[in-house]
Protein backbone atom coordinates (compact mmCIF):
# COMPACT_ATOMS: atom_id res chain seq x y z
CA UNK A 1 0.00 0.00 0.00
CA UNK A 2 1.75 3.59 -0.95
CA UNK A 3 0.82 6.77 1.15
CA UNK A 4 -1.62 8.03 -0.98
CA UNK A 5 -3.73 4.80 -1.05
CA UNK A 6 -3.28 5.33 2.57
CA UNK A 7 -4.39 8.90 2.58
CA UNK A 8 -7.53 8.00 1.13
CA UNK A 9 -8.85 5.79 3.14
CA UNK A 10 -8.34 7.82 6.09
CA UNK A 11 -10.09 10.42 4.37
CA UNK A 12 -13.07 8.14 3.21
CA UNK A 13 -13.06 7.07 7.18
CA UNK A 14 -13.11 9.89 8.30
CA UNK A 15 -16.35 11.10 7.00
CA UNK A 16 -19.99 11.61 7.41
CA UNK A 17 -20.94 8.01 7.31
CA UNK A 18 -19.06 7.55 10.45
CA UNK A 19 -20.67 10.30 12.39
CA UNK A 20 -24.21 9.83 11.80
CA UNK A 21 -24.88 6.09 12.34
CA UNK A 22 -27.89 4.26 10.80
CA UNK A 23 -31.41 5.50 11.63
CA UNK A 24 -33.68 3.41 13.99
CA UNK A 25 -37.31 3.72 13.42
CA UNK A 26 -39.71 2.66 16.15
CA UNK A 27 -43.89 3.40 15.58
CA UNK A 28 -43.76 7.19 14.51
CA UNK A 29 -40.28 7.80 15.90
CA UNK A 30 -36.85 8.29 14.11
CA UNK A 31 -33.44 8.36 16.04
CA UNK A 32 -30.10 8.77 14.52
CA UNK A 33 -27.46 8.20 16.62
CA UNK A 34 -24.48 10.96 16.10
CA UNK A 35 -20.75 10.49 17.27
CA UNK A 36 -17.57 12.98 17.39
CA UNK A 37 -15.32 11.39 14.93
CA UNK A 38 -11.31 12.56 14.51
CA UNK A 39 -8.90 11.22 12.92
CA UNK A 40 -5.53 11.49 11.17
CA UNK A 41 -2.98 10.10 8.89
CA UNK A 42 0.77 10.52 8.92
CA UNK A 43 3.30 9.32 6.16
CA UNK A 44 7.46 9.44 5.20
CA UNK A 45 9.55 8.75 2.57
CA UNK A 46 12.91 8.45 1.79
CA UNK A 47 15.63 7.24 -1.09
CA UNK A 48 19.37 7.65 -2.24
CA UNK A 49 22.44 5.66 -0.64
CA UNK A 50 23.39 5.38 2.86
CA UNK A 51 26.02 7.08 4.54
CA UNK A 52 29.81 6.42 3.80
CA UNK A 53 31.07 4.14 6.43
CA UNK A 54 27.82 2.52 7.40
CA UNK A 55 28.00 -1.45 6.83
CA UNK A 56 24.93 -0.94 4.40
CA UNK A 57 26.01 1.13 2.25
CA UNK A 58 24.53 1.57 -1.26
CA UNK A 59 21.15 0.50 0.41
CA UNK A 60 18.49 3.18 0.52
CA UNK A 61 15.04 3.45 0.40
CA UNK A 62 12.03 3.86 3.19
CA UNK A 63 8.88 4.62 4.01
CA UNK A 64 6.42 5.23 6.80
CA UNK A 65 2.77 5.53 7.55
CA UNK A 66 0.50 5.88 10.64
CA UNK A 67 -3.07 6.68 11.24
CA UNK A 68 -5.47 7.33 14.10
CA UNK A 69 -9.15 7.30 14.59
CA UNK A 70 -10.73 8.38 17.32
CA UNK A 71 -15.15 7.57 18.09
CA UNK A 72 -16.99 9.02 20.85
CA UNK A 73 -21.28 9.32 21.31
CA UNK A 74 -21.94 12.36 21.24
CA UNK A 75 -26.25 11.90 21.15
CA UNK A 76 -29.25 11.66 18.86
CA UNK A 77 -31.03 13.33 16.66
CA UNK A 78 -34.72 12.24 17.87
CA UNK A 79 -37.58 12.87 15.48
CA UNK A 80 -40.92 12.99 16.09
CA UNK A 81 -43.92 13.37 13.55
CA UNK A 82 -42.55 17.35 12.37
CA UNK A 83 -40.68 17.66 15.48
CA UNK A 84 -37.03 17.23 15.99
CA UNK A 85 -34.84 17.33 19.22
CA UNK A 86 -31.22 16.91 19.83
CA UNK A 87 -30.68 14.71 23.16
CA UNK A 88 -26.45 14.97 23.94
CA UNK A 89 -25.30 11.67 25.29
CA UNK A 90 -24.00 12.58 29.46
CA UNK A 91 -20.68 11.02 30.64
CA UNK A 92 -20.90 10.90 34.22
CA UNK A 93 -17.32 10.04 33.85
CA UNK A 94 -15.88 13.32 32.63
CA UNK A 95 -18.44 15.33 34.69
CA UNK A 96 -16.75 13.95 37.53
CA UNK A 97 -13.31 14.38 36.35
CA UNK A 98 -13.81 18.57 35.40
CA UNK A 99 -15.27 18.91 39.44
CA UNK A 100 -12.08 17.35 40.31
CA UNK A 101 -10.01 19.45 38.15
CA UNK A 102 -12.28 22.69 39.24
CA UNK A 103 -11.58 22.01 43.15
CA UNK A 104 -8.02 21.10 42.73
CA UNK A 105 -7.72 24.25 40.95
CA UNK A 106 -9.98 26.21 43.75
CA UNK A 107 -8.05 24.87 46.62
CA UNK A 108 -4.56 25.60 44.90
CA UNK A 109 -6.04 29.52 45.13
CA UNK A 110 -7.08 29.36 48.04
CA UNK A 111 -3.52 28.43 49.49
CA UNK A 112 -2.18 31.04 47.48
CA UNK A 113 -4.01 33.32 48.73
CA UNK A 114 -3.57 32.44 52.38
CA UNK A 115 -0.26 32.18 51.87
CA UNK A 116 0.26 35.78 50.40
CA UNK A 117 -1.82 37.35 53.32
CA UNK A 118 0.41 35.79 55.28
CA UNK A 119 3.72 38.42 54.44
Amino acid sequence: MDIIDLIDRTRDSISARSVFGQPVHQGEVTVIPVARVRGGGGGGGGEGPVPEGNPREGMGRGEGTGFGLSARPAGAIVIRGDRVSWLPVVEPTRIILGLQVLAGIALLVHRLTRLSGRR
